[in-house]
């Protein structure tokens, strides 16, 4: 009898942790979201701001600190500007430059 209620209590215990754990990792990938949304906001703000770059041409992805650039631009100084701009912006751990010349 003993060995039955010490295996449920384990077996509770268990699903407790699980479920704490399942809660840590949801409230993770919130904030995660929200850092990457807002890392994404200030890319394509530079981006649209500066008289140098077609801001409207690039695409911004973001997946926690890493900018991946995409799109198309006229020119090598002009997809080069870019990537600058994404790199200055605080939080920006590293940039793919996928943007193409037309």
């Amino acid at each position: 009898m003993k060995i039955k209620r010490i295996g449920q209590v384990i077996a509770g215990l268990s699903l407790l942790l699980f479920l704490a754990g399942c809660a840590t990792g949801s409230s993770e990938k919130a904030s995660n979201f929200v850092e990457d949304s807002v890392l994404t906001a200030k890319v394509k703000s530079a981006l649209l701001k500066d008289p140098a770059v077609s801001g409207t041409a690039v695409h911004v992805e973001t997946f926690r600190g890493l900018v991946q650039l995409s799109g198309f631009v006229k020119s090598a100084a002009e997809r080069s500007r870019a990537e600058k701009l994404a790199q200055d912006i605080d939080g920006v751990t590293t940039v793919i430059n996928s943007i193409v010349i037309r």
